[in-house]
């Protein structure tokens, strides 16, 4: 398992950067390499929705199912993915911070038997998103 964690300070409060990262429309915007991205469960995005996110990957394109596992407004959002047998968990923290919001990012990456050589190659794509 590989573990990429970063953080950034955001000049707007913690609400307006949870709205804008939980909408779908938004994700291309944030997340170098985000072709397209639609949600796949109904109602509105929270706890157990569901996504396909297309992505350019070292020029080719993957599509990846997304599940938000952990869903608080304005505090923390979780998703998972599973792609050609590599599982990536990811989490946001939101925190007030003075000049708005502290996000704080962790990324796990993790694969088994011959794939786990890609374990550092995801990792650093994670990291440099």
């Amino acid at each position: 398992m590989r573990r990429v964690e970063a953080s950034l300070a955001v000049d707007a409060p913690a609400g307006a950067v949870f709205a804008f990262v939980t909408d779908l429309d938004n994700l291309p915007i944030w997340q170098p390499g985000v072709i397209s991205a639609r949600q796949t469960s109904d109602g509105p995005v929270g706890l157990g929705s569901t996504a396909q996110v297309v992505r350019e990957l070292m020029g080719q394109r993957l599509t990846v199912d997304i599940g938000v596992t952990e869903y608080v407004p304005a505090q923390r959002l979780a998703l998972t993915s599973t792609a050609g047998g590599i599982q990536v968990s990811g989490a946001m923290e939101l925190e007030p911070a003075d000049t708005g919001t502290l996000v704080k990012v962790a990324t796990e990456v993790r694969a088994r038997g011959f794939l786990a050589a890609l374990e550092g190659m995801a990792a650093g794509i994670a990291r440099d998103d």
